[in-house]
């Protein structure tokens, strides 16, 4: 019953996240077609938020190789 409970959470979350990209891509194509710098930044804030779950990552394998190591 949980399992189910949890599927049906991220589901809806999962089609609440595409809503909030349509909003994102309307604002982002209407900024740029007025010459504005809205994109690059949305890019950028788009390649960190990437980025941070590889390092937690990473970090948490170096942590987990160097103890095995000792």
């Amino acid at each position: 019953m949980i399992k189910k409970f949890f599927f049906l959470i991220l589901l809806m979350n999962h089609l609440w996240l595409k809503g909030q990209c349509a909003m994102c891509k309307a604002t982002v194509e209407s900024n740029a077609e007025a010459g504005g710098a809205l994109a690059d930044g949305l890019n950028e804030g788009i390649l960190y938020l990437m980025a941070f779950p590889y390092l937690i990552l990473g970090a948490i394998a170096f942590a987990w190789w160097r103890h095995e190591k000792k």
